[in-house]
């Protein structure tokens, strides 16, 4: 019997806080990989690793030299590493699929694990309405738009991109919560549509909801954070659970 599993986080957002404190949370999400990678199956990331992500043709942010490295490590041992990019890490290239070995993925991931249907998402524009970040998404994913960006200074891009990151961030912090119920109806349609499991980050709520609609049955999968939950999720043998990273190690130096 196969006993690996599936394993999925997200919402790391490195490079949120100081320097001392981002090296601390990037060395612990470095030992977590490290852990899980013997009995990892495939490991998806949900959106937002990074609080903001700006990537040059030629140019991409400096640091996360432990972490790229540590994936690297993991997609070159052979394990399917996916990274699907969330609202904070959505100007993606080819760095990451190139040079780290992600699967990378814009919008959505469809998986059937052990017969049952998974949808992978992480969460952003899928309430209805909200229409004004709606709006905001589109004109921000512009790949015309992110062209005209591109010709700044990346000295002076990514350094504007990263504030306006956590403004951005600051603001919606409060009002997170409300697209909860927007999301949990957008996975309950999805339950319907067919799907077991509906698997989100976003919120930075850990909660896993079973959902029994029209005759179908099945789960609504937040998946937490790690800048005070430090959860994520495990499938195995049929089934999924929310766990906690408890790590007690020294950070490295």
């Amino acid at each position: 019997m196969d006993n690996k599993k599936y394993y999925f986080f997200s919402d790391v957002h490195l490079g949120l806080r100081s320097r001392e404190e981002e090296k601390e949370k990037e060395n612990r999400v470095v030992r977590f990989l490290r852990t899980i990678a013997p009995d990892s199956k495939e490991i998806f990331i949900v959106g937002d690793l990074f609080d903001c992500w700006i990537e040059y043709r030629k140019v991409v942010p400096k640091g996360y030299f432990k972490l790229l490295a540590a994936l690297n490590e993991i997609a070159e041992s052979g394990i399917n590493i996916n990274f699907l990019s969330g609202n904070h890490d959505f100007w993606l290239n080819t760095y990451l699929r190139d040079e780290v070995g992600l699967n990378i993925n814009y919008k959505l991931i469809v998986k059937e694990i052990d017969g049952k249907k998974i949808f992978i998402a992480h969460g952003d524009g899928l309430s209805k309405g909200d229409y004004g970040y709606k709006v905001i998404k589109s004109i921000l994913r512009s790949r015309f738009n992110q062209f005209l960006y591109s010709l700044i200074h990346p000295d002076l891009g990514i350094t504007i991109a990263q504030s306006s990151s956590r403004k951005s961030r600051d603001s919606r912090d409060e009002n997170r919560h409300l697209g909860y119920d927007g999301m949990k109806k957008f996975a309950e349609r999805k339950i319907i549509e067919g799907y077991d499991y509906v698997i989100m980050g976003h919120v930075h709520k850990p909660q896993m909801t079973e959902i029994d609609s029209s005759g179908r049955k099945g789960y609504f999968i937040t998946l937490g954070d790690w800048i005070k939950n430090f959860s994520y999720g495990t499938f195995a043998q049929g089934n999924f659970k929310l766990e906690y990273w408890k790590d007690n190690v020294q950070t490295e130096k």
